[in-house]
């Protein structure tokens, strides 16, 4: 059974730790077989495009100056096609793995222009699998905030083994009442 740790808190009133969480739930016989904390998605950040020029030496590439909300613009080589001036989207920094890709940024130079980080498109953060470009957020989208926070894509998710003799935890309100029962916090009424 899979489910997010925010799902299990909307029926089991608790402040638990996610560590906590799968260390209780093995000792109440829920075997957690797996973890997925988000942990690729924090490096990536609203950033907004400041200014979108024409790489001089590729027709279909342009040079970006992304403001990040952290210092200086940065400089970025891109070749998606909605790449425009104002445009607010998820920036991955050089050293960040790219789960889409499965590749971690460098600094690269792309015929003769430095690029320090990426903006991404849905295939890349492995959202979707639209790679007809950059993603497109609101004008009012927080720059130099965490983009899975704000996408809500930082819920952990957690899969436990069910055994045969286990059939009330084929739900999420079976398993948090086996937590409440464990002294975990008060099971929310239904």
């Amino acid at each position: 059974m899979k489910f997010t740790l925010s799902w299990l808190k909307d029926h089991l009133e608790t402040d638990a730790t996610l560590n906590e969480i799968c260390t209780r739930l093995t000792m109440i016989g829920l075997e957690v077989e797996d973890v997925d904390d988000k942990a690729a998605f924090r490096p990536f950040i609203i950033a907004r495009v400041l200014s979108a020029e024409k790489h001089p030496q590729a027709d279909r590439l342009k040079v970006l100056s992304v403001d990040t909300g952290k210092g200086a613009p940065i400089q970025v080589v891109c070749g998606a096609p909605n790449a425009r001036a104002g445009l607010v989207g998820a920036f991955a920094a050089s050293g960040t793995y790219v789960p889409g890709i499965d590749v971690t940024l460098s600094v690269g130079n792309i015929r003769g222009v430095e690029s320090h980080g990426m903006m991404c498109s849905e295939k890349e953060l492995m959202i979707s699998d639209n790679h007809e470009g950059i993603i497109d957020l609101p004008e009012d989208a927080p720059i130099g905030t965490s983009y899975a926070a704000y996408a809500h894509l930082d819920d952990p998710g957690i899969e436990i083994n069910l055994t045969p003799n286990r059939p009330a935890c084929t739900s999420i309100y079976g398993i948090a009442r086996d937590m409440a029962s464990s002294g975990r916090g008060p099971q929310e009424p239904p």
